[in-house]
């Protein structure tokens, strides 16, 4: 499996080292392996996180505690998912199923209010954008500087 230090992480995730380690420290992302020097040594699953993350920040808007949340939740669906693997019993894959639909519901829940926080200040600035265009067209030809 091949290893990368935090420079390189750090150029693939577009975060700042400091960031990278800030995240480790709060639990977004898994401690990496070191070596004995103690250089962190990153696989590609961190750098998937860390994209992730950085979506998830940059694209829904997510705070620093809803980033945790939402990879608790992720944490958890991992979780259940190698408990499903391992179970035989169609009931009690069920059940496993059942949890992991329930904490899906939650993401999307998340997601949902970021969504519509979107929607709402979008919706904000198309009346600006109307109210200008109504402004302009109740211009007289002498006020437009004809």
């Amino acid at each position: 499996m091949e290893r990368f230090k935090i420079d390189d992480v750090a150029k693939a995730s577009g975060l700042t080292k400091r960031t990278i380690r800030y995240y480790e420290e709060l639990g977004l992302l898994p401690a990496p392996e070191r070596t004995d020097g103690g250089t962190r040594l990153y696989t590609q699953m961190h750098v998937e996180r860390l994209r992730q993350l950085v979506d998830a920040r940059d694209v829904l808007g997510f705070s620093l505690q809803e980033l945790v949340d939402f990879v608790a939740i992720r944490e958890e669906i991992i979780q259940h998912r190698d408990a499903y693997h391992q179970i035989e019993e169609a009931e009690l894959k069920r059940g496993k199923l059942l949890e992991v639909g329930e904490m899906l519901d939650k993401q999307l829940a998340m997601i949902d209010i970021k969504l519509e926080k979107i929607a709402g200040f979008r919706k904000e600035i198309e009346k600006l954008q109307v109210r200008v265009a109504n402004g302009l067209n109740q211009l007289t030809p002498e006020h437009k500087g004809v």
